[in-house]
C-alpha cells in the first residue's frame, strides 16, 4: 500500500486535536458502561424475567442458562419504504442464525422511517431532518433496557442510518453491526425519468405519463436504485467497517441476501462472546475520516454535509466543513452514478462496486487501512464480495480492475482529481455545493437574484415564465431553526428546463436539496440561516450573487455590505405555516434548540443540564424560595 496522503494525515490529526477533549469523554462513559457479565446480568430476576417472558420456551431455556449473548435488532421496518419492506422477514432469519450460535435475539424496538420521496414538496417534508434526531433517541430507548451484549440495525434510507448510528453510539460499549436489504432492480433508465419529469414541469406531458414514469423507476421492493443519501448511506457503513463486507447493494429477494443477513448477526453474535469490536472502538477519527473520503469518491448525497457531522458528534468527533473541503481536494472521483452519471447502483455493483472502490482507496493512501472493523483490524476484508457456493456463504477477492470505465475508475485515472463535494463561502456565508455533477461550463455563475421565501412562491414564478433569464434563485428561510430544514427537491426539474434552454441558472438556499440532485449548480445549507441573522436575510431581488465552485466562493457583486440592511422577515402566513399542521406543531422545541447546519443541524448534543453555574449572575430569590418550599 502507498503511504497516507498527507492531507489526509493532516486532517486527521487537526480532528483527532479538536476532539480530545469530546472523544475522551465519549470513551469515558463507554468504558464504565462495558461489562465482563452477559448483559442480563446486571439485571434482577424480575428484570429479566419480563425480558424474555415473550420468547418460545426453548429461547427461555437458553437465556436462562445465564451465559449466552442476547442479541437486540432495532428494525426501521415499515412496508412504506420500499428499502424497508424486507425487513418484515428479517427478525426470523436473525433469530434462527442466533440459535444456531447457541445465542437469542429479540426485537429491541422501532424506529420511525419516513419516506422524503412521498414528503417530497409536501408539509411533512418539514419533519424530515428532525425525524434523524427521533431516530437516534428511539434507538437509545430500545437498547436502553441493557438486556443485551451485541446489536443489529435494520435501516436503509435517508435520515434513518444516520439516526441508527448516532443513536447506537450511545451504546458504544456493544459491538454493534448493519445489515441493509438492498436495491431493487433497475427499472426505466435514468435519463428517461429525468427527460419526462423535465417535460412535465413545462406542461409538456400529463400527470398520467408522469405516473407511469415514475412506476417504471420505483417499482419493488429494495432501496431506490439512484445514488442518493440511502445509497450513500450504504457506502458509508461499509466503509466504516459496520457491515459484513459488500452487502450494500445485495438484492433483498435472493438466498444470497438472506445468508447476509444471517452472518452479520452471527458475526455480532461472536464478538459479543470474544468480547471485541465495541461499535467505540470501530468508530474513531480514522473512520470518521474514511466515510467522508469515500462519500467524496463516489459523488455521494449533499444531506451528509450535515449527517456525518452529527454522527461523528456522538462519538465525541468534531468534524466541520473545512475538514470535508480539505479532503475534498485530494480525493479522486472514481464513480460516476446517477445523478453524477446515467448509471444506477446496479449498474455499478456489477462494474467493482463497493469492494473495488475501498480497494483503490485504500491501497493508493486515500483512506485509514489501519482502522478496527467488525471483521477485525485492518481494511482488506472489505476488498472482498459475497457469493454462495453449493449453499453457502464465503468471501471472494472482488475485481481489481473496473469493468465499465464509464462508471467507476481506478485512483490512477480518474473522473477527476477531486472529490464531488465543495464548501463555497463569502459575504453571504458558509454553503457546500456537489460538484460531481455539475458540467464545468455550470460551475461559475453570474446573476442577478430572484428572492423567494417558499417553493411554491419560486415554482409559479417559474410557470409564469418570470424566471426565463439568467438567474439566481434564492430560496431563504429554509434553515433548521425556521421549518426543519426540507429538501427542496420539488425545484430541481425547474431549474434543469431554465438551464437547459441555455439561461445561467443557480440556486442558493439555507435549505436542503435532495442527494438526488445536482445538475443545476446549488449552494445549500446557506450557514447561519437566515431566521438565525445570516446575511440571505439582507439578499434583494436583482443584486448580483456570484457562485464560483472553481473558487470556492459565494458572495454578493458590488452589494456593499449586506449586514447594514434591514432584515427581510417571514411573512406571517411562512412563520405560521411552518409551525403547525401534519404534526409540525410537536416539533416545536426542536426548532427552538436546533443547532446549526454547519454543526448537524441536531438537537441531541445540547449542554447538559449540570452545567457549572455561574457565579457572577446573583440567584433569583423567588427560583431559591420556590426550591425551598418543596
Amino acid at each position: 500500500m502507498k503511504p497516507l496522503n498527507p492531507v489526509v494525515a493532516e486532517v486527521t490529526d487537526r480532528i483527532r486535536e479538536r476532539s480530545a477533549a469530546t472523544r475522551a469523554d465519549y470513551l469515558r462513559r463507554m468504558d464504565a458502561a462495558s461489562g465482563h457479565e452477559p448483559g442480563r446480568a446486571k439485571l434482577s430476576c424480575a428484570n429479566w424475567a419480563h425480558a424474555f417472558a415473550g420468547q418460545t420456551i426453548a429461547d427461555k431455556l437458553t437465556m436462562m442458562g445465564g451465559k449466552a449473548p442476547n442479541l437486540g435488532v432495532v428494525t426501521a421496518y415499515n412496508d412504506m419504504l420500499s428499502a424497508h419492506q424486507p425487513f418484515e422477514r428479517f427478525p426470523e432469519v436473525i433469530r434462527k442464525a442466533a440459535r444456531e450460535m447457541g445465542a437469542t435475539a429479540q426485537v429491541a424496538g422501532g424506529t420511525p422511517a419516513m419516506c422524503d420521496g412521498v414528503t417530497q414538496g409536501r408539509p411533512g417534508m418539514e419533519l424530515s431532518l428532525f425525524s434523524r434526531d427521533v431516530i437516534a433517541m428511539s434507538t437509545g430507548v430500545a437498547l436502553t433496557h441493557d438486556a443485551f451484549d451485541a446489536a443489529l440495525m435494520l435501516g436503509v434510507c435517508d435520515k434513518i442510518v444516520p439516526g441508527l448510528f448516532m443513536g447506537a453510539l450511545a451504546f458504544g460499549h456493544l459491538p454493534v453491526v448493519f445489515a441493509p436489504a438492498g436495491p431493487m432492480p433497475s427499472g426505466i433508465p435514468n435519463a428517461e425519468k429525468a427527460r419526462v419529469r423535465a417535460e412535465y414541469a413545462q406542461g409538456k406531458v400529463d400527470r398520467q405519463t408522469l405516473l407511469e414514469s415514475e412506476i417504471g423507476s420505483y417499482h419493488s421492493p429494495g432501496t431506490c436504485t439512484f445514488y442518493g443519501t440511502a445509497n450513500s448511506n450504504q457506502m458509508m457503513m461499509e466503509t466504516a467497517g459496520l457491515h459484513m463486507p459488500s452487502t450494500a447493494f445485495v438484492h433483498p429477494e435472493t438466498g444470497l441476501r438472506d445468508a447476509l443477513t444471517a452472518a452479520a448477526a452471527k458475526q455480532a453474535i461472536l464478538l459479543a462472546q470474544e468480547g471485541r469490536g465495541r461499535m467505540a472502538d470501530v468508530i474513531d477519527e480514522r473512520t470518521i475520516v474514511n466515510m467522508i473520503v469515500a462519500l467524496l469518491a463516489t459523488g455521494g448525497s449533499t444531506n451528509h454535509a450535515i449527517h456525518l457531522v452529527a454522527m461523528a458528534r456522538a462519538a465525541g468527533v468534531l468534524i466541520d466543513w473545512t475538514d470535508m473541503d480539505r479532503l475534498s481536494s485530494v480525493t479522486p472521483l472514481l464513480a460516476r452514478v446517477y445523478p453524477n452519471g446515467s448509471a444506477d447502483v446496479n449498474a455499478f455493483q456489477a462494474a467493482g462496486g463497493v469492494a473495488f472502490v475501498i480497494r483503490e482507496l485504500a491501497e493508493n493512501g486515500h483512506m485509514h487501512a489501519d482502522v478496527t472493523t467488525i471483521m477485525g483490524d485492518g481494511v482488506q476484508a472489505y476488498f472482498k464480495e459475497p457469493t454462495l457456493q453449493d449453499g453457502e456463504l464465503v468471501w471472494i477477492d472482488g475485481v481489481r480492475e473496473s469493468l465499465d470505465l464509464d462508471i467507476l475508475r481506478p485512483a490512477s485515472d480518474p473522473f477527476q482529481p477531486d472529490g464531488g463535494l465543495r464548501l463555497l463561502q463569502g459575504d453571504l456565508g458558509r454553503a457546500v455545493i456537489k460538484v460531481s455533477a455539475v458540467k464545468p461550463e455550470h460551475r461559475i455563475i453570474e446573476a442577478p437574484a430572484a428572492v423567494f421565501e417558499s417553493q411554491e412562491a419560486a415554482l409559479q414564478a417559474f410557470k409564469d415564465g418570470e424566471l426565463d433569464r439568467d438567474v439566481v434563485v434564492v430560496l431563504r428561510f429554509q434553515g433548521p431553526r425556521a421549518n426543519g430544514m426540507p429538501e427542496l427537491h420539488s425545484l430541481s426539474p425547474a431549474l434543469s428546463v431554465l438551464q437547459d434552454k441555455g439561461f445561467k441558472v443557480a440556486f442558493v438556499t439555507d435549505g436542503r436539496m435532495s442527494g438526488a440532485s445536482g445538475k443545476t449548480p446549488a449552494a445549500i445549507h446557506v450557514s447561519p440561516e437566515a431566521l438565525a441573522g445570516g446575511p440571505l436575510a439582507h439578499v434583494r431581488d436583482g443584486d448580483v450573487i456570484r457562485l464560483d465552485a472553481v473558487a470556492g466562493t459565494l458572495s454578493t457583486v458590488d452589494a456593499g455590505d449586506l449586514l447594514i440592511r434591514p432584515a427581510a422577515e417571514r411573512s406571517p402566513d411562512h412563520a405560521l405555516g411552518s409551525a403547525w399542521g401534519y404534526g409540525r406543531e410537536l416539533f416545536g422545541a426542536f426548532r427552538q434548540s436546533v443547532s446549526t447546519a454547519e454543526e448537524g443541524a441536531s438537537v441531541c448534543f445540547a449542554a447538559p443540564t449540570h452545567a457549572p453555574q455561574r457565579h457572577d449572575v446573583p440567584p433569583d430569590p423567588n427560583l431559591v424560595d420556590r426550591a425551598v418550599d418543596a
